[in-house]
């Protein structure tokens, strides 16, 4: 969900750049060299997921995978998002130079939360779909209460239309739920490592 170009006040676009800023730097103190072809292919998969969306208003629906990459990545998912919504701006114009602070901060910051969320759960000894499928639903619940929050700062305006982004993504906390629980189970199966988490 991308907050387009000119459409927040100064407030929320300050808060978003300094959130961004300090998560891109913490993230990048946390990649060592074998953590790069990770958070290369993560941010590869957020690039191209969020490629198809549907605009409501002056944000945009889509597959998010915010949670699940906050699984894989943990704070590393800031800069794999820095990386893919910069590319985005510059290839496609979605968002904008100006917001993309705010995006970061929102898409990284709710999928970090479901992400430390998922692997909570799973370490706790449930199958890995349900950590899978609640990182995931809680990525996209946490980004839409986060992009509803910099509209709402940015004015009165703006409640109708906050409004409708927490509706227009009740459907894709379902679809993230299940996308999240097959991904993470499969890569359970194959790389527990790859989650931060150990097997059973």
């Amino acid at each position: 969900m991308h907050i387009s170009e000119g459409v927040l006040s100064g407030y929320p676009l300050v808060v978003g750049a300094v959130c961004a800023a300090v998560g891109v730097a913490v993230g990048l103190k946390k990649i060592e060299m074998n953590d790069i072809p990770r958070v290369g292919i993560v941010s590869a998969a957020l690039f191209v997921a969020s490629l198809i969306h549907i605009n409501v208003g002056p944000v945009s629906v889509h597959l998010i995978l915010n949670g699940v990459g906050g699984i894989i990545l943990g704070m590393q998912l800031f800069p794999a998002y820095f990386v893919a919504l910069l590319l985005q701006v510059l290839l496609f114009q979605f968002g904008g130079i100006t917001v993309l602070g705010v995006n970061i901060c929102t898409m990284a910051f709710s999928g970090v939360i479901g992400g430390y969320l998922g692997r909570y759960i799973i370490k706790r000894g449930n199958q890995p779909w349900i950590g899978g499928a609640i990182a995931g639903g809680t990525g996209v619940i946490m980004a839409g209460i986060f992009t509803a929050m910099a509209l709402v700062f940015s004015g009165d305006v703006f409640i109708v239309t906050a409004k409708l982004v927490l509706i227009a993504h009740l459907p894709v906390v379902v679809i993230e739920s299940i996308v999240g629980g097959f991904v993470i189970a499969y890569l359970y199966k194959i790389m527990p490592s790859s989650l931060g988490v150990c097997k059973r």
